[in-house]
């Protein structure tokens, strides 16, 4: 128990996909342009990459049974997409309202190499499905944290500061993400247990 713990919380702060693995930038930058995008594109891609990691577990095992583990990143990529499109009209159908608050961010989920990325960790480090479960949580956590915390600055840094003209928009939040880097760089080696 105590090592799931721990897997989860290197995954939301010391190992954050997006602040320390820096992963997933193209979505980060773009949509964290207020926080209530943030918000719904962290949802989704929480909600994404902890349910294609646990069907992505199971099929690997099944790779690595058969001796064509080598096959794994496509079959992750299409598992990803499958499942991406599978929650898209299954959305739909159940709750209309939620898909339009979802507008464009589940497609864009698909082509979010932060998705594809949980799987590789979980075959490249060994996991377990409990770890492999507790890991994708905790990264889909820690980069809607990101990509909400920058949406945060980037709003209150439109209304409260003067950015110089060359630095405004996309410039900043590099440099807002590099701060955030650092910081979330300062959880490395906290030990809780």
């Amino acid at each position: 128990m105590i090592n799931l713990i721990e897997v989860f919380i290197e995954s939301v702060l010391s190992r954050n996909i997006a602040l320390i693995f820096i992963l997933g930038m193209c979505p980060l930058i773009a949509i964290s342009t207020n926080v209530k995008n943030a918000r719904g594109m962290g949802l989704a891609v929480i909600f994404v990459v902890f349910l294609t990691a646990i069907i992505n577990y199971p099929i690997y095992l099944l790779l690595e049974a058969t001796g064509t583990e080598r096959l794994s990143i496509l079959v992750f990529i299409i598992t990803i997409a499958t499942t991406v499109q599978f929650l898209e009209i299954f959305i739909e159908k159940v709750s209309p309202r939620m898909y339009n608050n979802f507008g464009l961010f589940l497609p864009l989920i698909t082509v979010n190499c932060v998705v594809l990325a949980v799987s590789q960790f979980f075959v490249n480090r060994s996991y377990n499905f409990a770890e492999t479960a507790t890991f994708s949580l905790g990264a889909g956590i820690g980069w809607a944290l990101a990509i909400i915390l920058i949406a945060a600055i980037r709003e209150k840094m439109e209304h409260h500061s003067s950015v110089p003209r060359g630095l405004a928009g996309r410039g900043i939040v590099f440099i807002v993400m590099g701060i955030l880097s650092l910081a979330f760089i300062g959880f490395t080696g906290l030990s809780f247990f």
